[in-house]
């Protein structure tokens, strides 16, 4: 019995460090086509790159030079200038991934989902046919609603889901938020970043009692909400008939 317990155990710990290579593997194959990708569209993605970890070399070889300090500082320098290459490959990834999303039904439901940390995110509490569409989150700062759409639709669209929730969550305080790139309103991009800087005014236990209370108001008039930012130039009637068969 020993025996066939011990034999199942080292099945199992080759069977999670399979898969852990595997997935290893995925990571970086993911992580190659990105670069590549981006790389065809981005002219100063390179350049960018190679003139980041050049001149973190130079800098700590002068300086090791000067120092004769060069087979210690050498390598890190090697190693900074590979940290500043990625650096630069992610932000300017995520700059142009947020680019193309810009403008897009659905893109804020995307980026608020894709969001680190205990955000509870209920997309299109509220909305229109046109897909314009107010945003449900809980956090650490109370309740925000997050709108997206047609600024003459959305407005009144968000000042009624406020008032709903209001009537709900006492003296929690809510948050409401236009995406969009005009005045008053919160850029794309800068909406995660724009989420994390609100003050944090209540508990992990005062966001499960919200969260129970306002799973009363459900999903009244929000239209179901794509995976993601519908692409440009997509015909609307042929997105919706999509999302309604899911």
């Amino acid at each position: 019995m020993a025996k066939g317990n011990s034999a199942q155990s080292k099945e199992a710990k080759a069977a999670a460090k399979a898969a852990k290579k595997q997935a290893s593997r995925d990571r970086r194959k993911q992580l190659w086509q990105a670069f590549n990708m981006q790389r065809k569209e981005d002219k100063l993605l390179l350049p960018l790159m190679i003139g980041a970890l050049v001149g973190a070399i130079v800098i700590f070889l002068v300086l090791g030079l000067i120092f004769d300090m060069l087979t210690f500082l050498l390598p890190i320098g090697i190693l900074l200038g590979i940290l500043l290459a990625f650096v630069i490959f992610g932000r300017r990834v995520q700059s142009n991934v947020f680019g193309k999303a810009e403008g897009q039904p659905g893109a804020a439901a995307w980026v608020l989902e894709n969001m680190q940390g205990p955000w509870r995110v209920t997309k299109a509490v509220a909305g229109t046919t046109q897909m314009d569409a107010v945003h449900r989150v809980i956090g650490r700062p109370g309740v925000i609603l997050v709108a997206e759409g047609a600024p003459q639709r959305i407005k009144s669209l968000l000042a009624q889901e406020k008032k709903k929730t209001a009537r709900l969550v006492g003296d929690t305080p809510i948050y409401d938020i236009i995406v969009g790139n005009d005045e008053g309103q919160i850029p794309l991009k800068g909406l995660q970043k724009h989420l994390t800087k609100l003050p944090r005014n209540i508990d992990q236990k005062r966001m499960d009692s919200i969260e129970s209370r306002l799973s009363a108001l459900g999903i009244r008039g929000g239209p179901a909400m794509p995976k993601g930012p519908i692409p440009a130039g997509a015909k609307m009637r042929s997105v919706q008939r999509t999302i309604k068969r899911r």
